[in-house]
């Protein structure tokens, strides 16, 4: 009885060993194994009472590893533990791209930035100037162009007011010439050749037309100041302000110049005029081709066809004194005189330009 009590006691002991290690194996399968070789374990001891080689065989069939019964137990738990591992390398990695270290900056000193400011100072000049400059180049490029074209209008504007002045002063001279005939003279006394001839120019008629595109763009654009040349700008505006009086003055005799040409036509006939007046122009025949002369700038080589017209004897529409001294005060009242004047005045002050800009510029005559 003794040896069958021990025998349950290690029977217990053993099972108690046994249950242990199965615990630890953790797979079912090794667990149902475990059960088994428990149950034949305690049917060996109670037959036999012998329980050492039977322990020994249910050893041999668990060779499992804790750790590996810990895994099997748990196959969450490396899942888990990798699950873990990851969101703590992404928080530091959030934290490692949070954090902003500033770098240590030496702290300047006063020459420092006094320097750095020079610095700032001077480069901030220096575009200032290449600006300026840049801008003195474009325009001192841009006056050479004006200077140019405004030479060649005033060469034109001369050309012109020379044949202008021409034809004033010899249409000035022959009205004069015909207020001391009928102021000494009966008409029906003095050859009607004459009266023609000189009666004529009581209708002058010439406009001049300043060649001023140059000037009224430089004026409108501002870019007188091109030229950076007081008196050069002096000039030129005291030549625009003649161009402008002598308009003036044309636009206000046009009324009075009409009204000469009724009183001459109630005098003269038409023809006879005409005739005349193609002498002094050098017109051959009718038509506009045939006006080689339109200033009378060669009157000198028509002398003789001049006189030759003054001594025939054309016949007149009236002899009337009143109607002589309505023509005569007409003509008068043209004030032919101040038409030489003022354009004697504004080819000076062309002439004092074209010098300016020349001597400036450096031009030369085409």
């Amino acid at each position: 009885m003794n040896e069958g009590g021990r025998s349950r006691k290690t029977g217990k002991s053993g099972r108690q060993k046994v249950s242990q290690k199965v615990w630890k194996s953790g797979s079912p399968e090794d667990s149902l194994k475990s059960k088994g070789a428990s149950l034949k374990t305690e049917d060996d001891i109670s037959d036999s009472g012998h329980p050492t080689s039977k322990l020994k065989d249910s050893e041999i069939d668990i060779p499992k590893s804790e750790s590996a019964t810990s895994e099997i137990e748990n196959p969450t738990s490396e899942i888990k533990n990798n699950s873990e591992l990851t969101k703590s390398e992404i928080v530091n990695r959030k934290s490692t791209m949070e954090v902003h270290h500033h770098p240590d900056v030496e702290k300047k000193g006063v020459k420092e930035y006094i320097l750095e400011g020079l610095m700032i100072f001077l480069a901030v000049m220096m575009g200032f100037f290449a600006e300026s400059l840049r801008e003195t180049i474009t325009e001192h490029s841009r006056a050479k162009e004006y200077a140019v074209t405004l030479y060649s209008d005033l060469k034109l504007d001369t050309a012109e007011l020379n044949g202008y002045l021409t034809y004033f002063k010899f249409a000035t001279a022959n009205t004069d010439t015909l207020m001391q005939l009928l102021s000494t003279t009966d008409p029906k006394q003095i050859p009607s050749g004459e009266l023609y001839w000189f009666g004529l120019f009581g209708g002058a008629y010439h406009i001049f037309t300043p060649h001023d595109a140059t000037l009224i763009e430089m004026k409108n654009s501002g870019s007188l100041r091109f030229f950076g040349d007081k008196v050069i700008n002096r000039r030129l505006a005291l030549y625009d302000q003649e161009c402008q009086s002598m308009k003036t003055s044309e636009d206000k005799e046009a009324g009075i110049y009409a009204e000469t040409r009724m009183a001459r036509a109630r005098i003269f006939e038409f023809k006879y005029n005409e005739l005349a007046n193609d002498i002094y122009h050098g017109m051959h025949g009718t038509g506009a081709n045939g006006n080689a002369d339109p200033y009378g700038l060669k009157v000198a080589s028509k002398l003789t066809k001049i006189d030759s017209f003054k001594k025939t004897n054309p016949p007149l529409l009236s002899y009337d004194k009143t109607l002589f001294n309505e023509y005569v005060e007409m003509v008068r009242s043209r004030f032919l005189y101040l038409k030489v004047q003022s354009a004697d005045t504004l080819q000076h002050r062309a002439s004092e330009l074209i010098d300016l800009l020349k001597k400036k510029y450096d031009l030369q005559d085409e």
